[in-house]
C-alpha cells in the first residue's frame, strides 16, 4: 500500500514538471494542426466564418494554380543544392577542427556563431548589403580589376544561389554533430590502417564515411526538413515578393503570401498540409534508402 501511493506521488511529480511542455505541445502545436487541417477544406479569409469547399482548395493546388509549380521548383532546387553543400562544408570544417591544436575552441566558436544567430533579419539585410549592386562583393571585386554594377540578389540567375550560399554559410550546427561524431571514432582504426599502408584519402571513404554514416543520416534528415521550412531569408531579400521574377519565391514564402497578403488561410492551410506530405515522403524515402549506405557497427550491418 505504502509503495503504491510512493508511486502515485512520484507520478503526481512528473506530470507537474511535464506539464508546461505538455500544454504547450497541445495548445501551440496540436490545437493549430488540426485546426489547419479544418481550415484545409474551407473557404476562409480570417474576417468571415469558414465556408466548407471539400477538397476545392487541394484541387486548386495542383490543377488551378500556376505560380505555385514556380514555387515548388525554386523550393526544391533550394532544398537539392543547399543541403548537400551545407553537409559537405559541416564535415570538411569538422575535420579541420578535430585537431589538437591551441585556441581550438575559439575556432570552434568563430565556426559555430553564424548558426547562432541564424536566419535573422539582421543577417538577410546583412546578406543583401553584400551582394546588392554596390555591395561588399561587388566592391572586392573592383579591387581586383572586375568592375561589376550587377546586383546578385537582384539578378534572376543568382538571386536564388545567394540563398543557398546563405544557408551554407551557416553550417555550424552540423558541424558541431560532425565533430562529435568524429571524437567518437577510436584512433586506433586510423593507426592500424596506417601501418597497413593505407593513405588518407582510403581512410576517409573507409573508416571516417561507415562510422559518421548514422550521423549523415541524422543531419542530413533534419537539414532537409529545415531547409523545406526556410522563410526568413527569402521575405527580408525579396521584401516578401519572391522576385526577381518569383526566382527566390519559396513554397513557405508563397504560403504566406496566400495567407496575409490575400487572405486565403483556407487555400494556405491546404497548402502547408501538401508541404508536410512532401517533407514526410521525402524522409521516409531517406530512411528506406539508408539500408544500404548507413552502417550500425553494433549490428555489424549496412
Amino acid at each position: 500500500m505504502k509503495l503504491t501511493k510512493l508511486l502515485d506521488r512520484d507520478n503526481t511529480v512528473g506530470y507537474v514538471f511535464a506539464a508546461p511542455f505538455i500544454l504547450g505541445f497541445l495548445i501551440f502545436t496540436l490545437f493549430p494542426m488540426f485546426s489547419s487541417l479544418y481550415y484545409s477544406f474551407t473557404d476562409y479569409n480570417l474576417l468571415e466564418a469558414p465556408r466548407w469547399v471539400g477538397m476545392d482548395n487541394y484541387t486548386k493546388i495542383f490543377t488551378d494554380d500556376e505560380k505555385i509549380w514556380k514555387s515548388f521548383q525554386v523550393t526544391f532546387t533550394y532544398v537539392f543544392a543547399s543541403v548537400p553543400l551545407r553537409l559537405a562544408f559541416a564535415l570538411i570544417v569538422a575535420m579541420l577542427l578535430n585537431k589538437a591544436v591551441a585556441g581550438i575552441g575559439v575556432y570552434r566558436s568563430a565556426y559555430y556563431l553564424p548558426s547562432l544567430i541564424g536566419g535573422s533579419v539582421a543577417v538577410s539585410i546583412m546578406w543583401t548589403q553584400i551582394f546588392g549592386d554596390k555591395g561588399l562583393l561587388n566592391s572586392v571585386l573592383g579591387m581586383v580589376g572586375i568592375e561589376s554594377s550587377t546586383s546578385w540578389i537582384g539578378n534572376p540567375g543568382t538571386a536564388l544561389w545567394t540563398l543557398i550560399l546563405l544557408s551554407v554559410w551557416q553550417f555550424g550546427s552540423s558541424m558541431l554533430i560532425f565533430l562529435a561524431g568524429l571524437k567518437n571514432i577510436p584512433q586506433s582504426l586510423y593507426e592500424a590502417a596506417s601501418v597497413d599502408g593505407a593513405n588518407k584519402v582510403y581512410q576517409f571513404f573507409r573508416i571516417t564515411l561507415p562510422l559518421l554514416s548514422p550521423i549523415i543520416l541524422f543531419n542530413l534528415i533534419m537539414q532537409t526538413i529545415s531547409a523545406f521550412m526556410t522563410f526568413t531569408p527569402a521575405y527580408v531579400i525579396s521584401r516578401g515578393e519572391g522576385g526577381p521574377l518569383d526566382n527566390t519565391l519559396l513554397y513557405s514564402l508563397y504560403l504566406y503570401r496566400r495567407a496575409f497578403s490575400f487572405f486565403e488561410m483556407g487555400y494556405a492551410s491546404a497548402m502547408a498540409w501538401v508541404m508536410l506530405i512532401i517533407i514526410a515522403v521525402i524522409s521516409l524515402v531517406i530512411f528506406k534508402t539508408s539500408s544500404y549506405w548507413v552502417h550500425y557497427e553494433s549490428k555489424g550491418e549496412k
